[in-house]
């Protein structure tokens, strides 16, 4: 993006965090951010769905989400799954149109160990993964995932202020349409021992942060692609989606 805030928001204590964009354009990290406790959560026709408050968010039937969002503060309106889920394949259609910094990503927490985590399919004028370390890199969807991890140190997160690692799947060739196979990007992040723990909410999500724009994105489910490739290194491991194994370093 442009800039990034580098203020941690802690707006107050609650089960959900977010990462925050830094408001100094020389600084490119990754912070966290936390929603208020007046955030609208809630399932509507078989979805979970997180609403920040103020945000400009519909939830419609048939995992429709659409957002409006401008000028300061976040916006952050999500739909999916609680508890979530390492098989899910996710897919998901629309139009996205932000102006400044801004995600549109799978995002989910596991507990256990405690991870915070994102799988980004698009994203505004700024890279959410800068400032993170790059571990390797993931073929799937039609597309590579750079693969990141980061570590936050007494940030809120959804068992209070804590210590935890963020992983990072972030989609080289921006999209607003397609299929996620959730299954590929953790057995990629396990292959180069970024392990899960037992799954929290699992949402897809569009968010705005001292920007502006808009999105329309409708979300389902669908059927796994067979094969990942990842790469760290000069080592190369090759795993299957759920249904089989095919291993090779």
């Amino acid at each position: 993006m442009v800039s990034f805030y580098s203020l941690l928001l802690i707006w107050a204590a609650t089960a959900t965090v977010w990462a925050a964009p830094s408001k100094m354009e020389e600084k490119h990290e990754l912070v966290a951010r936390q929603s208020t406790p007046t955030d609208e959560t809630g399932f509507s026709n078989g979805y979970f769905y997180l609403i920040s408050v103020g945000a400009n968010c519909t939830v419609g039937p048939g995992g429709r989400l659409t957002a409006i969002w401008s000028g300061n503060g976040s916006s952050i309106c999500g739909i999916g799954w609680n508890p979530g889920s390492a098989n899910r394949v996710i897919t998901y259609s629309g139009t996205y149109i932000p102006n400044g910094n801004s995600y549109l990503a799978v995002y989910g927490w596991t507990t256990n160990p405690l991870i915070e985590y994102y799988i980004i399919e698009s994203f505004g004028t700024y890279n959410p993964s800068s400032g993170a370390t790059m571990k390797g890199s993931v073929v799937t969807d039609g597309g590579t995932y750079d693969i990141f991890q980061t570590t936050r140190v007494n940030a809120p997160s959804i068992q209070g202020t804590a210590t935890f690692q963020q992983y990072w799947s972030v989609r080289r060739t921006k999209r607003t349409s397609g299929t996620i196979t959730l299954a590929n990007h953790f057995n990629a992040w396990a292959s180069l021992g970024m392990h899960l723990g037992t799954f929290n909410y699992q949402i897809f999500v569009v968010e705005g942060y001292f920007s502006s724009g808009s999105a329309s994105i409708t979300v389902g489910s669908g059927t796994p692609t067979p094969t990942t490739t990842t790469t760290s290194g000069l080592q190369t491991t090759t795993s299957s989606a759920p249904g089989g194994e095919n291993v090779k370093s």
